[in-house]
């Protein structure tokens, strides 16, 4: 079996506008073809639940061969992938251009599309990918929503588990009765005309947990960014389409895209760069969505001009230099959050902690386990925790004073793991990185 190749790894466009893409026969092919390889390879089996699934299934099989595997199984190996991609970024050696062509997360996608065709998603999992509207209506009535949602809260809990199927331990995000648009309507904070950024432009995709939930890091970046001499403007035309992906409902995603793409636009063409405070959403917009509408040109424009939050500021410091920042005698373990690892830009939170003189940043490169909404439902809360026993451990190691992920859900969710796992310091908050650099500047 011939590993590896002399290319650097590529993606094709995603076929879900071709109808062969919903042949169900051809697919069934596809993943018999794929599992054999990644039975005989098994590189992937300490990454999520998928993969010990699938070799476990092979084995207790009669005959040890994928041929063994029902139309269930193979149901069993994508309901368990949370299209984290660390498969195809960081382990598989037969990704395009190699000639086993694999991308596992693409065609655990393309299972789900046709799914979704069939009308075979689940209606929890169909409503709860109603980002905005679910946000909207949350926002309106937020108290007795966070109320409702407290984790505290046994008789509503349980009655969330009963109807929606949602563990009554699993944290779910508090809404803010403003978004985060509405606070900071038109441009951000008074740029620092001193300062050697002066002149940039960013525009905050304020994304849908930045803007109806947890509106910590948003705020902090505004701050940062203001101080260093960026003109800001907070914006947020639409959800990033990510748990619709989940589920491959991709026109709508598509269309979310097409929206969000033609409302930056113009503010691109001003001379703003676009900046995505969560990194499903950057991810999205960079990769995703190319992937999806190739031929579409704001799309391609968006992607080229959007950054991540870590990515703009490190970006920021190397291009045009930053306002002096204290010193800070601290620890911090970093979470290398998986959809922050599949942008392949490097360790940009590392990188941007490592600007704050004094502090020691280490990194835990390994998945929290949430996966999105997929680690709240009560058939798979046990397997999430399970899989962010290791980065939880990576992340306390070295006893940090502050520790920190890019991604707004598995910060919480790695706290409950260690909450959970009985371990001695537990951090009051797992934030964003920017947090961090916004309290070194007195924010």
């Amino acid at each position: 079996m011939k590993e590896g190749s002399l290319g650097a790894p590529t993606r094709h466009p995603i076929a879900w506008q071709e109808e062969s893409f919903y042949d169900e026969e051809a697919l069934d092919g596809e993943l018999r073809r794929v599992f054999d390889i990644c039975h005989g390879c098994r590189r992937c089996f300490n990454l999520c639940d998928s993969f010990p699934q699938l070799f476990d299934m092979i084995d207790e099989s009669p005959n040890e061969e994928v041929e063994d595997l029902t139309a269930g199984d193979m149901k069993k190996v994508v309901d368990a992938c949370t299209l984290c991609d660390m498969c195809f970024m960081v382990k598989c050696p037969y990704v395009p251009p190699h000639e086993f062509d694999l991308d596992f997360p693409h065609l655990m996608l393309r299972h789900r599309a046709i799914e979704h065709r069939k009308g075979e998603i689940g209606f929890v999992d169909k409503e709860l990918a109603k980002i905005d509207r679910n946000s909207k209506v949350a926002g309106l009535v937020s108290g007795a929503a966070n109320w409702v949602t407290k984790k505290e809260n046994n008789f509503t809990r349980g009655v969330l588990q009963s109807v929606a199927g949602i563990d009554t331990r699993a944290h779910l995000p508090e809404f803010e009765d403003v978004p985060l648009t509405h606070k900071h309507p038109g441009n951000g904070p008074i740029p620092n005309a001193g300062a050697p950024g002066f002149g940039k432009k960013a525009a905050i995709y304020a994304t849908c947990y930045g803007n109806f939930n947890d509106q910590t890091s948003g705020k902090a970046a505004l701050n940062v960014l203001a101080h260093n001499g960026v003109q800001t403007r907070v914006e947020y035309p639409g959800c990033c389409g990510m748990p619709k992906f989940e589920n491959g409902d991709l026109s709508a995603v598509a269309s979310s895209a097409e929206q969000v793409a033609a409302h930056f636009s113009p503010l691109i063409d001003e001379g703003f760069d676009v900046v995505a405070l969560t990194p499903s959403c950057a991810l999205m917009m960079k990769f995703e969505w190319p992937l999806m509408l190739p031929d579409n040109e704001a799309v391609k424009k968006l992607a080229q001009a959007t950054r991540d939050l870590s990515e703009y500021v490190v970006e920021l410091s190397k291009d045009k230099g930053m306002m002096p920042i204290k010193p800070m005698t601290a620890q911090i373990g970093i979470h290398f959050a998986c959809h922050s690892r599949a942008q392949n830009m490097g360790p940009k939170a590392l990188e941007m902690l490592k600007l704050i003189p004094d502090a020691k940043p280490t990194i835990a490169e390994r998945c929290s386990g949430h996966g999105g909404k997929w680690g709240i439902f009560k058939e798979n809360f046990d397997k999430a925790v399970k899989v962010g026993r290791p980065a939880a451990r990576a992340l306390a190691k070295n006893d940090p004073d502050y520790m920190v992920s890019e991604c707004p859900l598995a910060g919480p969710h790695l706290k409950q793991v260690m909450e959970m796992g009985g371990q001695a310091k537990i951090p009051e908050r797992i934030g964003h990185p920017i947090e961090l650099l916004a309290k070194a500047y007195g924010f």
